[in-house]
């Protein structure tokens, strides 16, 4: 059963990176063809696909947060890290982990961390 928890923390102030940490349990990371993504929910508004990392390592991320976005891996902790530079009021949102088989539906997901952008 793979299991994905996110954690970080709760409250980052403008400007500064944002910094979440993903443990994946029950699977590797690097299983063949399984890709990890990071998605965001802003209160009141829907989901946001933020990116992924797959199971080479390869990344990939949505254009509207490619510049301020990274998506790194710790495959001896089996853990994946998600890095939003120069946050703004508007990057508070419930950030999940989850993952996919290429091609497919996200079949597992975290619960998910909120994240407050404030001073």
């Amino acid at each position: 059963q793979v299991q994905l928890q996110e954690s970080g923390p709760g409250l980052v102030k403008p400007v500064q990176t944002l910094s979440l940490t993903c443990t994946v349990s029950g699977v590797s990371i690097t299983t063949a063809y399984n890709y990890w993504s990071w998605i965001r929910q802003p209160p009141g508004k829907g989901l946001e696909w933020i990116g992924y990392i797959a199971y080479r390592g390869t990344t990939y991320y949505s254009p509207s947060l490619k510049s301020r976005t990274s998506i790194s891996r710790d495959t001896s902790k089996n853990q994946l890290t998600l890095q939003l530079n120069s946050v703004t009021p508007e990057d508070t949102a419930m950030y999940y982990c989850a993952t996919s088989e290429a091609g497919g539906d996200f079949t597992s997901w975290g619960q998910g961390t909120q994240v407050t952008v404030s001073s």
